[in-house]
């Protein structure tokens, strides 16, 4: 792009400019060196030069582009979205039509007199580079896209889209019809959610803490009775076996030498019996012999023959077997090893088992959760788990027991009274018997929901007072107040909880104009109770119902705490006797405006017949005195005499000359204790009325006073007034 066309020039240059553009083009023709003009030094005409540049502003890079730049910058960049570039376009099409009719004179004349023609252009770039020592060929220009301009920041979130956007956006874009709300609103409900999601992963980590705790105890209870029966059943199988060992080469050595006897019997019999049948061999031989001789030999030897075989056949021969083969029963002895292995179930009574003292958050108002341990190698088949409440004077003594049998080494002990002391002791048995009792634990149950007393909860932009009972006979370690925002419907978890707090009462922080839903917990060793009955606080304005006890007998405060009546009926004939707490000469009462510093406004509601008092006082005011009468009291008196109505603005029995035209049939009151101020307003008309410069040292509360039958009523929990707001 050529930064210098006559197309997108001014004429700026003025007529005695000519001179300069003669001798540079003069010394171009007569082909002089560079950066000198004929009978003027280089010098003189850098100086001219840059006198020239100087004189309309053009020594800036960004302006003119590639021409006139750092020396040391060999190329330069220049972006044709630029602001400059873009103005100077509009500037263009603006000038166009006046420009071209003076162009072709222009083109004529060698001076100076405008940016007109290219030729002009190029010797004027020419002259600066000459005076500078550079050639023209030597630089380079690019036109480059000039990178856009970062993206406007989101300024507003989409609901429906669940995106940041800009406010720009929702009336062109897509999200015209969608629901915005404001960036800073959205990122507070986003941190809320991530709070309320926080609070219940924190809440099962503790539940699933707890359950990994229950089942760990339930796995090493398990894997001690299993190991303990484990090894009492090796022990045993061993004993059983070297006693089966014994009997077996018992019974070996007996069959052996049993054998040995019948075999040696058997094989004597046989040798007797060989022998025998060998001698009646030999018999009968000889007797055939003798049969074979002559007469007188066969008499001779015959007879002696018979007598040899009478002797062998008188004597008695062995014919029947001394051991049969057939084998005796043999019945073996088992008792010794029956008894062994009845001896495997025969196991000693246990030892007294261990009570764990009580976990942290175990207990619930009507539970406890009751832990107990065994130190030794025992085999238990049961625990028997007993309690007694605990009373002052009498621990242990005369209070009824109950007893419960379990397998493990926990129990959960229910239908207990809340915040209540019990006493805990437990005892192992199995078939040997019964162990001796472990030692006694105290276990206490968690205390009872507190009670929020709601007619006392006060309220402002920034805090809110929260007031409840113990709900407990016995005394609790501390309370926890939880908030849940309730900005959008159905929004349910904790977004704030404040802990440690030791009495029945706390000052909360909180968020200007919201709602939020109260509950309060008791804390004892035991654990936590459950939640009170919900109380719900608006952050709108300030909130406060009247006091009761500091109403004079004449005054009657209706039920919601917002109307102070004085009746018709005749009243008494003197004043009531004098008190510290109550007003017994003025009729009036006090609001229970919660002490916090800030600013504070309500609305009394008035009968402009009325004979009244509005304004504030410290607490310790005389009850005795009439408003405004001291020091202690800033009020406004309103007299009606007919027809005239009587304005009075009191302080230390003082009061400044106002006229009011305009009777208020609605005062609004604005306290300031940051510019320690009290104003008055007529809210219908939205004029002020007067203002009081106070010294609030402490705590001041609003007061009402009617002189005469009539009503006075509060309106509060209001956002104040923009008329308010200027005082």
């Amino acid at each position: 792009m050529d930064l210098y066309d006559s197309g997108d020039r001014l004429q700026i240059f003025p007529e005695e400019s000519s001179r300069m553009r003669r001798e540079v083009v003069q010394a171009e023709m007569t082909s002089e060196p560079r950066g000198a003009v004929k009978g003027k030094p280089q010098r003189d005409l850098e100086e001219d030069v840059d006198e020239l540049v100087h004189l309309y502003g053009l020594e800036d890079d960004d302006e003119l582009g590639d021409e006139f730049v750092n020396v040391n910058t060999p190329r330069i960049e220049i972006s044709e979205y630029s602001p400059y570039m873009m103005a100077r376009r509009e500037a263009a099409m603006e000038q166009r039509d006046w420009r071209c009719s003076g162009e072709a004179a222009e083109a004529e004349d060698l001076s100076f007199g405008g940016w007109g023609s290219e030729g002009q252009c190029q010797d004027l770039r020419e002259a600066y580079r000459y005076t500078h020592g550079r050639a023209s060929e030597e630089y380079e220009c690019y036109v480059i896209p000039e990178e856009e301009d970062e993206e406007e920041a989101a300024d507003v979130f989409c609901v429906t889209c669940k995106t940041p956007i800009r406010a720009l956006e929702k009336v062109l874009d897509e999200h015209k019809e969608h629901e915005v709300i404001p960036l800073s609103k959205a990122l507070e409900s986003a941190k809320d959610e991530i709070h309320k999601n926080m609070y219940k992963l924190e809440t099962q980590i503790i539940e699933m803490e707890n359950f990994a705790s229950h089942l760990e105890e339930v796995f090493i209870t398990v894997e001690e009775n299993f190991g303990r029966q484990e090894q009492n059943f090796e022990y045993h199988y061993n004993e059983i076996l070297e006693t089966l060992a014994q009997k077996y080469e018992s019974k070996i050595q007996a069959l052996v030498e049993k054998k040995k006897e019948r075999l040696e019997a058997l094989y004597g019999q046989l040798v007797s019996c060989g022998e025998n049948l060998d001698t009646c061999k030999e018999l009968m031989e000889t007797v055939e012999e003798i049969c074979h001789e002559e007469k007188v030999d066969f008499i001779k030897d015959a007879m002696a023959m018979a007598d040899r075989l009478r002797q062998f056949l008188e004597t008695k021969t062995d014919v029947e077997i001394s051991a049969q083969p057939a084998l005796e029963d043999q019945n073996l002895d088992f008792s010794d090893v029956e008894q062994l292995l009845g001896s495997i179930n025969t196991i000693p009574a246990p030892s007294a088992p261990v009570i764990n003292p009580q976990a942290p958050n175990s207990a619930t108002g009507s539970s406890v959760r009751v832990c107990w341990s065994l130190y030794s190698d025992d085999t238990v088949e049961s625990y028997q788990l007993s309690c007694r409440p605990v009373q002052e004077g009498s621990r242990g003594k005369d209070q009824a027991e109950f007893t419960m049998t379990v397998k493990e080494t926990y129990c959960s002990v229910t239908n207990l009274v809340p915040n209540t002391q019990y006493e805990f002791w437990v005892t192992a048995q199995n078939r040997a018997g019964v162990s001796p009792a472990s030692e006694c634990a105290v276990y206490m149950t968690a205390p009872s929901p507190p009670v929020i007393k709601t007619k006392e909860v006060r309220s402002c932009e920034e805090a809110a007072l929260i007031c409840w009972e113990s709900g407990n006979l016995n005394p609790v370690d501390s309370y926890t107040v939880e908030l849940t925002q309730a900005e959008t419907p159905g929004a349910s978890g904790v977004t704030e909880s404040v802990v440690g707090i030791p009495t029945c009462a706390s000052l909360v922080q909180l968020q200007p104009r919201q709602s939020y839903t109260i509950y309060v917990r008791a804390l004892n060793v035991g654990g936590p109770s459950a939640r009170s009955e919900p109380a719900t606080v608006h952050t709108t304005g300030s909130y406060f119902r009247l006091n009761e006890q500091t109403c004079h007998p004449w005054l009657t405060v209706s039920e919601d705490g917002l109307t102070a009546v004085r009746s018709e009926r005749r009243t008494p004939a003197g004043e009531p006797p004098p008190s510290n707490t109550h007003f017994t000469r003025c009729v009036a009462v006090m609001g229970d405006l919660i002490p916090v510093r800030g600013r504070h406004y309500w609305e009394v509601e008035v009968d402009e017949h009325l004979d009244y008092t509005v304004g504030v006082a410290f607490e310790d005011v005389p009850k005795q005195e009439e408003l405004g009468a001291n020091c202690l009291s800033w009020c406004m008196r309103h007299t009606w005499a007919k027809p005239r109505h009587k304005y009075e603005f009191l302080h230390n029995k003082m009061t400044p000359d106002i006229r009011i035209t305009v009777s208020p049939k609605k005062i609004g009151i604005l306290l300031d204790y940051e510019n320690s101020k009290l104003s008055f307003f007529n809210v219908d008309i939205s004029q002020h009325l007067y203002t009081f410069s106070c010294q609030l040292h402490q705590f001041v509360h609003p007061c009402f006073s009617l002189e005469k039958p009539g009503c006075l009523k509060i309106h509060n929990g209001i956002s104040m007034p923009k008329h308010v707001t200027f005082y």
